[in-house]
């Protein structure tokens, strides 16, 4: 079990105004593809050239949290960025196709389809 479900995760504070996205995938419901996708986004496991294409994109933060099937993936960056040319670049991003054929195993996602195609941007409907 992950020590900090219960302790909460620290968040990083950046300077300037940040905005959030939040976006939710399924996965196949295999144990074994599940325990795959997770060593493939440890440390160890994610591509480096999948990381410098995020940082390369303008994007600050990326977090991907799991509930059985279910992916939440919450994304901040700079409030001046648009979410679509920052999406369109991460995407052009070396072995970023690649990268993207190889999860399609892992998820209910149609043959082909691009990682903006897979992921759905959620609404909020709360805040305090």
């Amino acid at each position: 079990m992950d020590t900090n479900l219960k302790e909460g995760y620290k968040v990083k504070n950046f300077k300037g105004e940040t905005k959030r996205y939040v976006q939710a995938l399924s996965l196949q419901d295999n144990p074994e593809l599940i325990a795959a996708y997770r060593r493939i986004h440890s440390k160890e496991g994610i591509w480096p050239e999948i990381l410098q294409g995020i940082k390369d994109s303008g994007i600050l933060e990326m977090e991907i949290y799991i509930l059985g099937t279910q992916l939440v993936m919450i994304v901040e960056m700079p409030a001046d960025l648009d979410w679509d040319a920052t999406m369109a670049k991460m995407g052009a991003g070396p072995r970023q196709a690649e990268w993207e054929a190889h999860m399609a195993k892992f998820q209910k996602a149609a043959p082909g389809a691009t990682s903006q195609e897979k992921w759905k941007l959620m609404t909020r409907i709360f805040k305090l």
